[in-house]
């Protein structure tokens, strides 16, 4: 029950884009079609649980038991560069379409402050618990993707609309993005851990 609790929270909650503001730089980036919203929500989850997997065991079974957890930082974003580089090749080889439309944002999942933030979360929360820690990625990455998926929606929508030139493009996205935290911010009550 208690990591239903966790996948929930993290994904609804304490959402990575909308509560905890990580992950925007892609979320306003790659946000104006659903497909690339999608294949950028699937692949930071492929790279957020996965990488989650290893730091959890490079983390406690060598770098904490060897007392170097100062190294944390650089093990973490090697093993999450090393990631990337397999979805980026993986992409250009079975899915030359989507890694076009995912452009210059797909190397950019290296550097994600959505992806780093979370296996941080998970160090300093979840540091024990193998279980914990992905749950809480996989609720993390699942929210990651419903906000993009939402919000490409939301934008191509939007597009379809008479809107004032003051307002068109990145205006009227952050107002809608702001709507959506409220939106999120209703979640709030339901779970309490």
């Amino acid at each position: 029950m208690q990591m239903i609790l966790i996948f929930l929270s993290a994904a609804l909650v304490n959402n990575v884009i909308l509560s905890r503001s990580l992950g925007v730089c892609p979320f306003i980036g790659v946000s104006k079609q659903l497909e690339s919203s999608m294949g950028m929500g699937l692949a930071v989850t492929f790279v957020m649980t996965l990488s989650a997997a290893i730091v959890f065991a490079i983390h406690n079974f060598i770098l904490y038991p060897l007392g170097i957890t100062y190294l944390n930082l650089i093990v973490f974003v090697l093993v999450v560069a090393s990631l990337v580089q397999l979805v980026e090749m993986y992409l250009k080889k079975f899915l030359p379409a989507l890694h076009r439309v995912l452009g210059i944002f797909l190397p950019l999942i290296t550097t994600n402050c959505a992806v780093m933030g979370i296996i941080l979360i998970n160090v300093d929360q979840f540091g024990d618990s193998f279980a914990m820690t992905i749950a809480h990625t996989l609720g993390a990455a699942v929210g990651f993707t419903l906000v993009m998926v939402l919000f490409a929606g939301i934008r191509e929508r939007i597009e379809h609309n008479q809107i004032s030139a003051d307002f068109k493009g990145i205006p009227i996205a952050m107002i809608a993005a702001g709507l959506m935290s409220i939106v999120f911010f209703g979640f709030a009550g339901l779970i309490s851990l």
